[in-house]
């Protein structure tokens, strides 16, 4: 029998390599940005056509590379950042791998010019699937020029599967910001298609992200830095009451790379626990600094994902410094009844308050001889201190007596209630055989702030108000976009609003959608665009948090197979939705009923989520008799 395995080809391997480094024009950006800040560089620009499928060039004033570097880059695992195996443990640099530039060359039309400063004359070499067509000297700037043509041009099954250029083009935004991010004091620039999208000056880390999320990312911001002798935890979190529903303003840096690990954001969200809302999420940015020793970073080839000596300690020291921030900068919630609470907390039930005001009592009536931490801290107090911290104790005292006094008569009130004083005797009874509902018996009910209940003749309905009301809005809209006017309510004073450069450049490709859906919004150069009306239904709803939420819903529905029509609708529809927690009027609620059930496809919310269920009579006397 002959023999059937054989050596792959250079090309062949390359192309198999390419699979795994190279999965989409974004990661030609990262790789490319990488090696320019590797280079030293104070300068660094990206251009990029039809979202990186034509083009993507880096062009960065590093050291550069000398005519025999040049050639060599694009061989596989050649790299200047390692010569032996233990330098994986005491790698600094963004790569190491040697694999990016070969895989690179593999899938791509590639032309790279690159020059030393000490040099007259830089080098020029032409590579087309890892074919090399061209190697001579030219004349360029000091530094590296490194364009990327037709990517996947000779793997069209890969080419045939990248998404849409908005999505890929919001990938390559996302690798940007992140090495942006992580290297302030560099210059960077990001144009696309002849449009400047981003333009980051050397600043300080809290400028940078200012430049890269928007003006209004700075109210939202709070310090973060904890030094130890094994870590160093430095950046910034997001204040509770700006938590998005939304995933994708959460950053990891360790030793500058970008790392994703659902490990360290549990530890992040443990932090604020009891701070955010059901479904949100926090912005955070935050720099790990530790000994290249104690972790492994090759995990895998895009080198996202490490692994830390001591996973426990990390996750530990992560909690403990966040929570540290929040109550630092007075973000958690205080009990001072001096000061403003920053936060409305919910008031207890009649059930938890036995629970809570005995363990108040419980604190009061403690021994002499029992000498807590608090009271420890109130000796070594300041007599102004004292004084507050005296007030308090007797306002809580005030406030206790106040509330067991009036839960002791209410314990009396029930106590002599009987079953058939809570029951009319008069109420009419229901025949089974014809039933027929008076107008009080038809009304809905609200439970929990999220659902309604509404009384048929076989049983009755469980509305769930959110995904109904997205059902009603999501078909509106759709009836609007395909060419049914709308109402303007236009403002007496227009409001601008700055954004990201990602998310202005996204709300200027769907502006004509927004537009049709009552929105009068235009361009006002750069980042910032003038609202002058919104949709009559909306105008008492904040505007910029409205624009915002679209974005953030149509960032996530551009990865669905949903044209631009749907996209925005179902975008609009979830962010302008009643909320579960809202209140609802009756008359309210009868006219979410009618409208829900005058829809086309009442079932379903545009999310998938069912908008009613179904109970009947006959079900539940069977579940009564079990």
């Amino acid at each position: 029998m002959a023999d059937v395995i054989q050596l792959l080809p250079d090309s062949i391997a390359n192309q198999i390599a390419a699979g795994e480094v190279i999965q989409r024009p974004a990661s030609v950006v990262k790789e490319l940005l990488e090696n320019a800040v590797d280079a030293g560089s104070t300068t660094i620009q990206l251009i990029v056509k039809d979202a990186g499928k034509a083009l993507i060039q880096v062009v960065d004033d590093g050291c550069g590379m000398s005519e025999t570097d040049a050639r060599m880059s694009f061989e596989r695992h050649a790299t200047s950042k390692i010569r032996q195996a233990n330098d994986l443990f005491a790698v600094r640099t963004m790569g190491f791998r040697g694999e990016a530039l070969a895989s690179i060359a593999s899938i791509a039309q590639v032309e790279l010019k690159t020059r030393q400063r000490q040099n007259d004359l830089g080098s020029r070499i032409i590579i087309e699937g890892s074919e090399i067509k061209k190697q001579e000297p030219c004349q360029c700037a000091a530094g590296t020029n490194f364009a990327v043509k037709n990517l996947f041009y000779n793997v069209p099954a890969r080419r045939k599967f990248l998404k849409s250029n908005t999505v890929e083009m919001r990938h390559i935004n996302d690798e940007f910001q992140r090495v942006a991010m992580a290297h302030p004091d560099i210059f960077f620039s990001l144009q696309h298609n002849g449009n400047e999208v981003y333009h980051l000056p050397p600043s300080n880390l809290r400028q940078r992200l200012v430049n890269l999320l928007g003006s209004g990312c700075n109210k939202k911001l709070v310090p973060l830095r904890e030094e130890t002798d094994l870590v160093k935890i430095t950046g910034f979190i997001g204040k509770p009451e700006f938590a998005r529903k939304t995933r994708g303003d959460q950053f990891f840096f360790v030793n500058g790379r970008f790392i994703k690990s659902g490990w360290l954001n549990h530890a992040v969200l443990g932090a604020y626990e009891d701070l955010l809302q059901t479904d949100t999420y926090p912005l955070y940015i935050i720099f790990i600094e530790m000994n290249p020793a104690s972790i492994d970073i090759n995990v895998h080839p895009t080198k996202q994902e490490i692994k830390f000596d001591d996973d426990k300690m990390m996750y530990n020291y992560l909690k403990v410094a966040t929570r540290h921030a929040l109550g630092q900068y007075s973000v958690t919630p205080t009990l001072d009844f001096e000061q403003e609470p920053l936060f409305n907390q919910n008031v207890p039930s009649a059930a938890d308050s036995n629970i809570t005001f005995e363990r108040i009592e419980s604190s009061f009536s403690r021994g002499s001889g029992e000498r807590s931490v608090q009271q420890e801290q109130y000796d070594r107090s300041s007599p102004e201190e004292m004084t507050r911290q005296r007030n308090n104790l007797q306002n809580w005292q005030a406030l206790y007596e106040e509330e067991k006094e009036a839960m002791n008569a209410a314990e009396g009130e029930l106590s002599t209630m009987t079953i058939e004083s809570r029951i009319s005797t008069s109420a009419p009874e229901l025949d089974d055989s014809n039933q027929s509902f008076s107008k009080e018996e038809k009304r809905p009910h609200q439970i929990h702030r999220r659902y309604i209940i509404n009384q048929i003749k076989s049983g009755f309905w469980l509305i769930d108000q959110q995904a109904a009301h997205e059902r009603i809005l999501y078909e509106r809209y759709l009836e609007m976009l395909q060419g049914s006017n709308t109402s303007v309510q236009k403002k007496l004073f227009p409001q601008t609003i700055q954004l990201s450069g990602a998310d202005a450049a996204l709300l200027g490709e769907i502006l004509p959608q927004v537009t049709q859906l009552g929105f009068d919004v235009e361009s006002f150069g750069g980042n910032s665009f003038i609202i002058h009306g919104v949709p009559a239904e909306f105008q008492q709803r904040n505007e910029q948090e409205m624009i915002e939420r679209l974005l953030d819903q149509v960032k996530q529905n551009y990865e669905l197979s949903l044209d631009l029509h749907e996209n925005v609708a179902r975008s609009m529809a979830v962010s302008a939705a009643t909320k579960r927690g809202q209140v609802l009027e009756i008359s309210e609620m009868e006219l979410l009923i009618d409208q829900l059930f005058a829809c086309a496809m009442p079932m379903k919310s545009p999310t998938g989520r069912k908008c009613f269920l179904s109970f009947d009579l006959e079900e539940l006397d069977k579940r009564f008799r079990e």
